[in-house]
C-alpha cells in the first residue's frame, strides 16, 4: 500500500493506493500552521490514524509547495511558512521509523500523470500547472528529473520569451523579484489580474474566455495574446527537452478552447516544421498531486 500526502497552505490530503493505483483510502484535514511542532503533531497523528484504518504497512510520499534544499536538506520556498528552514525529511523518518520521500507538488503532479495519467503513453512528460502560479515538473521514463538546485521544471520564473513592451504590455513585476516572468502572463492569477486591472472588471478566467468565444473584441484580443504567450513559453521548453507529452493542470487547464488553439501557437515558435508533442488535459485533475506523492516511493525503488 502506498500513502501519498499532499501538504497545502490550508489542507493536508491523504490518499492510499494499492499496487494497481486504485484508491483504498482518502481523507482531508486542515493544515495546522501555528508552529512547526504543532504542524508535526497534527501530521503525525493523521498518519497514525491512516495506518490504523488501513491496517497494512504503508510506503510514504509527500508533496508540498516548496522543495528540499539539496545543500541543507531543509525545506525552502514553501507557502506553508512554518516548514521553511526545518529538516522535515529527517524529522519524519525519525518519528515514523521508516523511509519518507518528499517532492515539490508540481513534480508530484507530473509524476502522477506520467505513471498512469494523461501522459502515460510518453517516455518524456512535462507537467504544467496553470493555476494560482505556473509550476512544472519533468518526468523521463517514470523518473522525475531532480537537479542540484531542486528547481527542475520551474519554467514559470523564466522571462516570457520574446517579451516586447509593444506586444506584451508594461513590465509585470513578479513576487520572486524579477519582471515579466511567464507566471505573470499565463498562470490563472496572471491571466485574470492583467485583464481585470486593464478594464476595471472582476471576471474569472472562464468568463473572459467565454466572452472571447462569443466574439467580444476586448476579450478576444486578450485571449489571443494569452495563447501566443503560452505558445512562446512552451516552445522554449520543447526546444530544450522535446517532451512527448505536455500535460496541463490547474484551474486554467479546464478551458477546452486552449487545447484547440495552443498547439498552433506552439508550432509557430518551435524549432521544427511540425510539432508532434501532444498537449493534453490532466486525467486526474486536482487529485494528481496527492497521487504523485503516493508514487514517489515506487519511483525511487525503480531507480535503485
Amino acid at each position: 500500500m502506498q500513502l501519498g500526502l499532499d501538504i497545502g497552505g490550508t489542507k493536508i490530503e491523504g490518499l492510499v493506493l494499492d499496487a494497481n493505483g486504485e484508491q483504498v483510502f482518502r481523507k482531508r484535514i486542515p493544515t495546522v500552521k501555528s508552529s512547526y511542532q504543532a504542524f508535526m503533531d497534527n501530521l503525525l497523528t493523521f498518519i497514525a490514524d491512516i495506518r490504523l484504518t488501513v491496517g497494512q504497512p504503508l510506503s510514504i510520499g509527500i508533496g508540498l509547495p516548496g522543495a528540499v534544499d539539496p545543500v541543507t536538506d531543509k525545506i525552502k520556498n514553501c507557502n506553508c511558512l512554518v516548514l521553511n528552514g526545518h529538516d522535515l525529511w529527517s524529522d519524519l523518518i525519525q518519528a515514523l521509523e521508516q523511509d519518507v520521500y518528499i517532492a515539490n507538488d508540481a513534480d508530484c503532479f507530473a509524476l502522477s500523470e506520467a505513471v498512469d495519467g494523461a501522459g502515460a503513453n510518453g517516455n518524456t512528460v512535462f507537467g504544467v500547472i496553470v493555476g494560482t502560479g505556473c509550476g512544472g515538473g519533468m518526468v523521463v521514463n517514470r523518473q522525475l528529473l531532480m537537479g542540484p538546485n531542486a528547481i527542475a521544471g520551474e519554467w514559470g520564473h523564466n522571462t516570457l520569451p520574446g517579451y516586447d513592451i509593444q506586444l506584451d504590455g508594461l513590465s509585470q513585476p513578479c513576487y520572486c523579484g524579477k519582471d515579466n516572468c511567464i507566471e505573470r502572463f499565463i498562470s490563472g492569477t496572471g491571466f485574470t489580474e492583467r485583464f481585470n486591472q486593464r478594464l476595471g472588471s472582476n471576471l474569472t478566467a472562464q468568463e473572459i474566455i467565454a466572452a472571447a468565444e462569443l466574439g467580444d473584441g476586448e476579450a478576444k484580443g486578450y485571449y489571443d495574446h494569452f495563447i501566443d504567450a503560452f505558445g512562446r513559453s512552451l516552445a522554449s521548453v520543447i526546444n530544450v527537452v522535446d517532451p512527448h507529452v505536455i500535460v496541463l493542470g490547474g484551474g486554467l487547464s479546464n478551458a477546452d478552447a486552449i487545447y484547440r488553439d495552443l498547439p498552433k501557437a506552439v508550432e509557430k515558435y518551435v524549432f521544427s516544421k511540425h510539432c508532434n508533442t501532444q498537449i493534453v488535459k490532466a486525467k486526474f485533475g486536482d487529485s494528481s498531486g496527492v497521487r504523485g506523492a503516493a508514487w514517489l516511493p515506487s519511483m525511487h525503488a525503480e531507480a535503485a
